[in-house]
């Protein structure tokens, strides 16, 4: 991605003053407690982020992770279409604005004012207060205005029209009907729309359900995949995420526990349009094996599903290429 590291570190850079003040046991115990809940089977009628401290602590543990994930997903359908930018983006259960931190940035090379007009919607006031102030410190434009409203996520959710909605790492809070209601709202008001789910197989499992709902309604598939036909994973025998590194601040390493100056955070998505868009040709949809003399290159592709190529010294240029390549990049390069 070829995008300014300046909102990264803006982000980081608003984080950092985010547990001033909380002891750092009580920053591990409320991220313990809420790991344990806040992604997990929740009920949509009541918010798990409680208060400030709660929320401070999800933040420092979860956003920078959240970022970058869905920072990916946008590079890609970037790629797919970079004549399209979107003027209104909606982020659905965005709770302190990490995918809106992410659609800010994705559109901001193209001059002040270019980001879109975001919208951040979540249940839990406390989350929706620190995203403002996290927002004002940033001090970019777009997600200074950025609008942050309390609404609850599921069936009963009404979207307005908007370019772009945005859906991360929110499916599993919701039950099964509430997922396929929030799908449809989603295809039904944006011209594109984005959903990101951990890289778990029930991650994988939630972004099949969503694409297929997707495409039903019209969408095509930009990314990852090459194609909107059927995903060629056999059911159950394996799931298809990538990785997104993730620079790790010394407040994030005292949250998380570890001494890594980052991690990898594995995450699934789609990106589905109704606009013209070109997908990638194939996707490297493994991490590539490098060995002696060959490069072997797991990938997803328009016209023979899941395959492996063998790169050799012999296809010259091809080879370098094959040995620079990084899982979920485009193949061949652009």
């Amino acid at each position: 991605m070829n995008a300014s590291p300046r909102t990264p570190d803006a982000l980081r850079a608003a984080l950092a003053g985010l547990l001033d003040g909380l002891p750092p046991t009580k920053a591990a115990q409320a991220v313990d407690r809420l790991i344990a809940n806040y992604r997990g089977t929740t009920p949509t009628d009541a918010p798990v982020l409680r208060d400030r401290a709660d929320v401070a602590a999800y933040a420092a543990y979860r956003m920078p992770a959240t970022f970058e994930a869905v920072r990916s997903a946008l590079a890609a359908l970037r790629d797919a279409a970079p004549d399209w930018t979107p003027a209104t983006h909606t982020d659905v259960g965005g709770g302190t604005g990490a995918a809106a931190w992410a659609v800010a940035e994705a559109w901001e090379e193209a001059g002040d004012g270019a980001a879109p007009r975001t919208t951040v919607l979540d249940w839990a006031e406390p989350a929706l207060a620190l995203g403002r102030e996290l927002a004002d410190a940033s001090g970019l434009p777009a997600l200074r205005a950025a609008d942050w409203r309390r609404a609850r996520i599921g069936s009963a959710l009404r979207l307005d029209a908007a370019d772009l909605v945005t859906v991360s790492y929110v499916l599993k809070e919701l039950t099964p009907a509430d997922r396929a209601a929030l799908v449809d709202e989603a295809a039904r008001t944006a011209s594109a729309v984005v959903v990101v789910e951990p890289g778990t197989p029930d991650g994988y499992e939630r972004i099949i359900a969503a694409r297929d709902r997707l495409v039903a309604a019209g969408l095509r598939v930009a990314a990852p995949c090459p194609h909107s036909g059927t995903c060629p994973i056999e059911p159950g025998s394996d799931w298809c995420h990538f990785s997104a590194r993730v620079s790790r601040s010394s407040l994030h390493r005292q949250v998380k526990g570890g001494s890594l100056a980052y991690e990898d955070e594995k995450f699934a998505y789609v990106a589905a349009v109704r606009f013209p868009a070109e997908p990638v040709a194939a996707r490297v949809v493994r991490r590539p094996q490098i060995r002696k003399g060959q490069v072997l290159l797991d990938l997803c592709a328009t016209d023979a599903g899941l395959r492996r190529d063998t790169v050799t010294k012999r296809h010259g240029a091809r080879y370098k290429e094959a040995r620079d390549a990084e899982w979920g990049d485009a193949w061949p390069p652009a």
